[in-house]
C-alpha cells in the first residue's frame, strides 16, 4: 500500500519516525486508497505538514509495478488449468483490494472480460471460508464438492548431464504414482545414484534436492541395456516415497521424504515466477547439455568399436572419423547446441560405412556352421 510520503516530498523524512507515526501513515494511506475507488482525488491531512490532494492517476503510477507482478501467476493458472481466457464463465474478485479501479481494468486486459462486480469481494472471502470449514467438517457441502490436494511443485530425477526428468508435474491431485524406466549409461556399470528434486527448472542446479541414495547390485552389461523403474508416489498427506528396482534381479531401494517440508508459500511462488522468468533460457541451457550427453555416448561407442574392429575400417576412412570425433570433443566444450548438433551427424556420417561393416561381419560370424534351411 503506498503511503503519503511516496507521492509527496516527507517533511517527517528527516526526523525519526515512531510507531505512532508509522500507524498514522498507515491509516492514512488506507483512507487515501479507499476514497480513491469512488474519487477522482481525495485529501490527506498530514497534520503540521500541512494538507495535500492525491489524485487516482498519481496512486495509480505508484501501485501499477505491485499489479503487473500478478499478471504472470494469473497466466501461470490458466496454464496449470489447461485453459484459455476465452473459456472462462467469468472472473470473481476476492478481497477489499479488488474493488481499486486499476485492479479491474488489470483484470479486463489479462482475461479479456470485465470481473463479476455483483459480489461483495469481502463476503466471497467469508463465504468460501464457510463452505471449506463444511468440508472438513464433513457437512452437506462434502457430498456435494470433492476436495483435493495438489503438488505445488514438480517432482523428479536428476539424469546425465544435470538435467531434470519431470515425474510427478505441478498440480498433479494427490494421491499420486508414477513410474519411468531408466538405463545405464556406462559399460558394466553395477550401480545408480538417484537425486530427487523438487522445482520447475530445466537444470538440477537450479531446483531444489530433496534426496538421495545408491541403488546397487545392477548386472554388468552394455551402456543401456540395464534397466530400472524409479517409482514416485505421494500419498494424500503429501509424504513422498521414492523406489528404485532393477528390472531383471528385482533388487531395490528406495527413499521417503516430505517434499513441502521447510517451504514457505512466498518461496514457492518465488521459485514458480523465476520459472517463467527464466523459461526460454532454461530450454537452450537444457538442449546444450543433452546434447552433450548424447554426443559423448557417441564417441563412447565409436571409440569401442574401433577398438573392438581395428581391421575393418579403411585408413582413409579412419582418418575422417578421427577428424570428426577431434570436432566434436571441440563442439562439447563450446556453447554453441547447433555446433554440437551438426558435428554430431558428421561423426555418425562419417562412421556408416565403418558400421555397416561391422553389421556385415556380424552376421557373417553368426551364420558360420549353418545352412540356410536352419532359419
Amino acid at each position: 500500500m503506498p503511503t503519503p510520503d511516496s507521492l509527496v516530498p516527507n517533511p517527517l523524512a528527516a526526523t525519526q519516525i515512531n510507531a505512532t507515526q508509522i500507524e498514522q501513515i498507515l491509516r492514512l494511506s488506507r483512507a487515501a486508497k479507499e476514497a480513491l475507488t469512488l474519487a477522482e482525488s481525495t485529501e490527506i491531512d498530514l497534520g503540521a505538514a500541512g494538507k495535500r490532494t492525491v489524485t487516482r492517476a498519481e496512486f495509480e503510477a505508484v501501485v501499477a509495478p505491485l499489479l503487473e507482478r500478478t499478471v504472470g501467476p494469473c497466466r501461470r493458472a490458466l496454464k496449470d488449468a489447461g485453459l484459455q481466457a476465452t473459456e472462462l464463465d467469468g472472473v470473481i474478485l476476492v478481497g477489499g483490494s479488488t474493488r481499486v479501479p486499476a485492479v479491474r481494468a488489470l483484470v479486463q486486459r489479462v482475461f479479456g472480460k470485465p470481473p463479476l462486480t455483483d459480489l461483495d469481494p469481502d463476503q466471497v472471502v467469508a463465504l468460501g471460508a464457510a463452505v471449506q470449514a463444511d468440508l472438513l467438517s464433513g457437512g452437506t457441502q462434502s457430498q456435494q464438492v470433492l476436495l483435493l490436494d495438489v503438488l505445488p511443485l514438480s517432482l523428479g530425477l536428476e539424469t546425465m548431464g544435470g538435467v531434470v526428468e519431470k515425474i510427478l508435474p505441478r498440480n498433479t491431485t494427490l494421491p499420486a504414482a508414477q513410474t519411468q524406466v531408466f538405463t545405464t549409461f556406462a559399460d558394466d556399470q553395477n550401480g545408480m545414484d538417484v537425486h530427487v528434486v523438487q522445482g520447475e527448472r530445466e537444470l538440477v542446479a537450479d531446483c531444489r534436492s530433496l534426496a538421495r541414495f545408491r541403488l546397487r547390485g545392477i548386472p554388468p552389461l552394455p551402456a543401456g541395456l540395464g534397466r530400472v523403474a524409479v517409482t514416485f508416489q505421494v500419498d494424500a498427506d503429501g509424504l513422498l516415497q521414492v523406489t528404485a528396482t532393477e528390472l531383471s534381479t528385482g533388487v531395490a531401494q528406495s527413499v521417503q521424504v516430505k517434499p513441502s517440508h521447510g517451504l514457505t508459500d512466498e518461496e514457492i511462488e518465488r521459485m514458480l515466477l523465476d520459472s517463467l522468468e527464466q523459461a526460454e533460457q532454461d530450454v537452450q541451457r537444457r538442449l546444450l547439455a543433452e546434447g552433450r550427453v548424447e554426443a559423448e555416448r557417441l564417441l563412447h561407442a565409436t571409440e569401442a568399436a574401433l577398438r573392438t574392429d581395428p581391421g575393418l575400417v579403411l585408413a582413409d576412412e579412419l582418418r575422417a572419423i578421427e577428424t570428426r570425433m577431434a570436432a566434436l570433443r571441440a563442439a562439447i566444450a563450446g556453447t554453441d547446441t547447433e555446433s554440437l548438433r551438426e558435428a554430431s551427424s558428421a561423426l555418425e556420417a562419417a562412421t556408416a560405412a565403418f558400421a555397416q561393416q561391422r553389421m556385415n561381419s556380424a552376421i557373417g560370424k553368426a551364420l558360420q556352421g549353418h545352412r540356410a534351411e536352419d532359419f
